[in-house]
């Protein structure tokens, strides 16, 4: 069995969510986080179906590839995935995040995935419990944890999500997977999903809103 391609990042990456930019300049907006010194870049696209939300398709994940020589961290809210997966592979995508609520075919969508060449990563909403994972484990190479509902920026961190990321880092024990925390997290909600077992932080608002983007995601990075 073929091991999926893993992450190389520094020990707490920092991923900033394009979905807080200027839509009418997402190039600008990649290289401006990217000189500020994200890791990745965390690119949410949603379909208005399985998310009450419409942002954007493989042809923006193309453009902003141009643009910037961060990782691109593709988020698929989108159901099902499997008919796009190619597209957004071929526009770009360096990992590919489907959720486990979206196909019923989770196993066979990862390895569509791994097949491409790309990251395979599975997310759970805020309902989905962490055993839903069990069976995946070995076909992804990073989970993320919705800290909000999924479908809309700018939502609070869930009282309960800490919990939820220590679950998941539970599950995952040794293996050489990243947990990524998804969903409201700011400089004084980012220490306590660090400490819970996230390595992977994104970030919308707090980085993309602020003055000083470079500072902003400093401050994640420190906390």
């Amino acid at each position: 069995m073929t091991s999926p391609p893993l992450w190389d990042l520094p020990a707490l990456a920092v991923a900033p969510s394009i979905l807080a930019g200027d839509f009418a300049a997402f190039g600008d907006e990649a290289e401006s986080v990217e000189a500020a010194g994200a890791d990745l870049l965390h690119v949410d696209a949603m379909d208005g179906h399985f998310v009450r939300n419409l942002t954007f398709g493989p042809q923006t994940v193309r453009a902003i590839r141009a643009r910037t020589r961060l990782p691109l961290d593709v988020h698929l809210m989108i159901a099902p995935p499997e008919p796009f997966i190619e597209e957004f592979a071929d526009a770009g995508a360096d990992g590919i995040t489907i959720h486990a609520e979206a196909t019923p075919h989770l196993d066979r969508a990862l390895t569509m995935i791994a097949e491409r060449g790309v990251r395979p990563g599975v997310a759970i909403a805020p309902a989905t419990p962490p055993d839903a994972l069990s069976f995946v484990l070995h076909r992804v190479a990073l989970i993320c944890v919705m800290t909000v509902n999924p479908g809309f920026g700018g939502q609070a961190f869930l009282p309960n999500a800490e919990d939820k990321i220590a679950a998941v880092r539970h599950l995952v024990g040794d293996r050489p997977i990243r947990v990524e925390a998804d969903g409201g997290i700011t400089a004084h909600t980012a220490p306590g999903a660090k400490a819970a077992g996230a390595n992977v932080i994104v970030s919308g608002s707090a980085v993309f809103k602020a003055n000083d983007r470079a500072a902003a995601i400093a401050a994640l990075r420190a906390a």
